[in-house]
C-alpha cells in the first residue's frame, strides 16, 4: 500500500510490483533473493526480525540494490510516544485475535444477507443499507464488514416494498443511499452492456428511475432515516461517511442509555 501510493505521486511510471508476504525464515528470504537478483529495483521491505532483515539488506547492498525498511519511521516514533520498544515478533499484525474474528463474522454475516436476503435476522446486523438498485449497496456493505460492521442491504423497488420488519428493527443503524437519476441511469447502462442485454428498459427510462429515486428519498423521510448522496463518493467515502454515523448514534446512545435507538 506504502508503495501504490508512493507510485501515484508519478505520471506514467512503468512499474511492475513483486509482493513476497509472511517472510518467516532464512530459507524463504534466499529464495526471495533469488527472484530479486532476477528482477532487480527498489526493494520495500517491513521486516522484524534482525537476522533476516540484516541479511536481505545485505544482499541488496552487493546487488546494488535500494533497499528501504517502509515502517521503521513509524515504529520509531511510536516506542518514543508509547514509551516502550517494539516487540519484533514476526507477523504479530497477522495474529487471529478477537478483532480478526470478528470481522470474519461479520462478512459471513453480510455476504448471507445481501440484497434483502435474511430479512428474519436483519435485528443483529449493526448497519441496514437501503437503496435503489445500483446504488452501491452490496460493495459498500462488503467495505464495511470488512471493517468488523454486520451489515444487511436492502433493494428499494417501487414495485416490490420492503418487508414489514425493515420499519421495526430497533438496533441496526437504518442508512439511505441515494444518488442522482442521471448518473443512476449511466450506472445501469454500463450494467446491460457488460451483461449482453438490451440497453433500452423500463430499468433505464428516464421517468421511471426518476420515480424510484423520489420512492427511495421519500421512504427514507418518512422514516427519519439519514440519507448519504452517493453520486460524487467513492466507496471508501461512503463507507466513512457511514461510520461516522454509526459511531454518532453509539455515543448518543451511550450518554442517554435509555434512549431507544431510531
Amino acid at each position: 500500500m506504502i508503495a501504490k501510493a508512493a507510485l501515484a505521486q508519478f505520471e506514467d511510471a512503468d512499474v511492475v510490483r513483486h509482493f513476497w508476504p509472511m517472510v518467516r525464515s532464512q530459507q524463504h528470504l534466499d529464495r526471495i533473493l533469488g527472484e530479486i537478483s532476477a528482477n532487480p529495483g527498489l526493494v520495500l521491505f517491513t521486516l522484524v526480525n534482525t537476522e533476516t532483515r540484516d541479511r536481505l539488506e545485505q544482499r541488496c547492498a552487493t546487488l546494488g540494490l535500494p533497499c528501504v525498511a517502509a515502517l521503521d519511521a513509524v515504529t520509531n516514533a511510536l516506542e518514543q510516544q508509547l514509551g516502550q520498544e517494539a516487540r519484533g515478533r514476526p507477523g504479530r499484525q497477522h495474529m487471529m485475535d478477537e478483532a480478526y474474528f470478528q470481522r470474519v463474522d461479520a462478512i459471513q454475516f453480510t455476504i448471507a444477507h445481501d440484497d434483502g436476503v435474511g430479512w428474519e435476522n436483519w435485528e443483529e446486523a449493526d448497519i441496514l443499507l437501503a437503496g435503489v438498485s445500483r446504488s452501491s449497496k452490496t460493495p459498500t456493505s462488503i467495505y464495511l464488514a470488512n471493517r468488523g460492521y454486520k451489515v444487511a442491504n436492502i433493494p428499494i423497488v417501487v414495485e416490490s416494498p420492503p418487508p414489514p420488519t425493515l420499519y421495526s428493527v430497533r438496533r441496526p443503524l437504518i442508512v439511505g443511499l441515494t444518488t442522482s437519476p442521471e448518473r443512476l441511469i449511466a450506472v445501469r447502462r454500463n450494467r446491460l452492456l457488460s451483461l449482453n442485454q438490451a440497453p433500452e428498459t423500463a430499468y433505464v427510462d428516464s421517468e421511471h428511475v426518476a420515480r424510484e429515486v423520489q420512492y427511495a428519498r421519500r421512504m427514507f423521510a418518512d422514516n427519519g432515516w439519514p440519507v448519504i448522496d452517493v453520486s460524487r463518493r467513492s466507496i471508501e467515502e461512503t463507507a466513512a461517511a457511514v461510520i461516522t454515523l454509526y459511531n454518532e448514534r453509539k455515543v448518543a446512545g451511550d450518554a442517554n442509555p435509555g434512549m431507544k435507538a431510531l
